[in-house]
């Protein structure tokens, strides 16, 4: 049988309305109907077209005549009065500011379930910490403008003195071998990520495919670092097979750089023209998962978190040339994401994770804590009520602003000379007096995570 195809332009051709219904339609009718020829789905979407309150009660129908019925224009769509259940990890630790934002996200009509991390501070929209499942519906946001930002981290077997010995040469490996900010290397490299059919498919993607490629194994600004340091592994049942003790390694920090955040943009201002909140909760618009823009950014998204990973293979692999030996293990994890989940009773949801890390059974993590506080390898314990999540790193306690006003450049240097450390680059809105203490942080979330080895930063380079 010939596969059904049906476009948008299928649908304006028998009247139906440019928006949501479009995308509705062409969805429904090609994941149920995709046994039927293409004049009998044009029939029956002309039927849906004529009458579409005489569709509501069908399962499939009854979705593409909501949307052609749709809301009516320029109405605010009203929060819960009570927000879905939330745990609140270490929440003494954490800021009014958060939990106020964590309050409206949990009212949204289609949130199921939320969780607050101890690292958890104010930010747009849902709070950095913030993890948020909602029901068939992803939220730009709620996912973060630096879309798949990750940890990685690679352990090798050499003596982790030699970075107290000479802290000089491994600064100017990081030098050579990593890029920041608006810099990058003069000579893009070549990476398989580059063939996929998003990169043609997708208009908004096609136009950043360019500079994504230029900027490919480079990091971005902000709180994102490359840094040598010690692994002490703890654990002797650990996965790596390695035995406990002290190891060389190296941790980075990064994600999607300017092509996920010009994806997270696009998208939140569909979101927020097709989804209007009240003005406390607007950043949180929501796609529908089965809208063509809410398919479209779901693409997108995955893409970006899968350059993002291209961008540490591209540094991990450069750092272990210049050692000349290949890592023992590596450890990799992000957040700023979302992933289709199901609860504890068995619900399908979207689980975004803005500054959360994945932490389900057995799976494995990076927690970082500031440029002179450990970080640690962790294993996930599934925690249902955290929607199987943990902090991704220690939180802010000051603002960038804050931070730069109230600090100066003699503590910096004074504790990075009391803790050891060797830093490039950095600046006082990174001292680690902006951050919270790592280690009530990991106190706070003890049934959400287990210790298996922790990491300290010796030389550290940063934008």
């Amino acid at each position: 049988m010939k596969k059904l195809k049906l476009r948008g332009k299928d649908l304006t051709k028998i009247g139906y309305p440019q928006g949501p219904a479009i995308g509705m339609a062409i969805n429904m009718m090609l994941k149920h109907y995709k046994r039927s020829t293409y004049d009998e789905v044009i029939d029956i979407l002309k039927a849906v077209l004529a009458e579409p309150e005489a569709h509501l009660d069908d399962p499939i129908l009854g979705r593409i005549a909501e949307a052609l019925i749709g809301k009516k224009e320029n109405e605010i769509i009203p929060l819960a009065e009570t927000g879905a259940p939330y745990v609140s990890y270490g929440a003494e630790q954490i800021e009014q500011g958060a939990r106020d934002q964590m309050d409206i996200a949990a009212r949204l009509p289609v949130t199921v379930q939320a969780a607050l991390m101890p690292d958890a501070h104010q930010g747009y929209g849902l709070p950095i910490g913030g993890v948020l499942a909602t029901e068939n519906a992803i939220i730009p946001y709620g996912v973060g403008v630096d879309i798949g930002c990750r940890m990685c981290l690679s352990v090798y077997d050499l003596p982790p003195e030699k970075l107290t010995e000479d802290p000089q040469k491994y600064a100017e490996l990081l030098q050579k071998n990593t890029r920041f900010g608006f810099t990058a290397f003069d000579k893009p490299m070549n990476d398989n990520l580059f063939d996929r059919k998003e990169w043609k498919e997708i208009p908004q993607v096609k136009s950043l495919r360019q500079k994504a490629r230029a900027q490919i194994g480079s990091s971005g600004g902000g709180n994102h670092f490359v840094e040598f340091g010690v692994v002490n592994l703890t654990d002797a049942e650990n996965e790596f097979n390695v035995p406990t003790g002290r190891y060389l390694a190296v941790l980075s920090h990064s994600g999607s750089r300017g092509f996920g955040a010009n994806v997270a943009n696009f998208y939140t201002k569909q979101a927020m023209e097709t989804t209007r909140l009240p003005k406390e909760a607007k950043h949180l618009a929501w796609l529908s998962l089965d809208s063509e823009a809410g398919q479209e950014y779901w693409l997108a998204m995955n893409l970006a978190g899968d350059y993002a990973s291209a961008c540490h293979n591209h540094i991990h692999r450069r750092m272990a040339d210049s050692l000349g030996v290949e890592p023992l293990f590596k450890v990799e994890n992000h957040h700023n994401f979302a992933w289709k989940e199901k609860t504890a009773n068995g619900k399908e949801v979207i689980v975004h994770r803005k500054g959360a890390t994945p932490a389900g059974k057995g799976v494995l993590g990076i927690i970082p804590g500031s440029m002179t506080a450990p970080g640690y390898i962790v294993r996930g314990k599934g925690e249902p009520l955290s929607l199987a999540s943990a902090a991704h790193g220690a939180g802010r306690q000051m603002s960038r602003t804050k931070a730069k006003n109230s600090l100066t450049n003699r503590i910096l240097q004074d504790t990075l000379a009391e803790q050891g450390v060797h830093l490039t680059g950095g600046g006082l809105d990174e001292a680690p007096q902006a951050y919270k203490d790592i280690r009530e942080v990991m106190a706070a979330q003890t049934d959400l995570v287990e210790i298996v080895g922790e990491f300290l930063p010796k030389v550290v380079r940063m934008a």
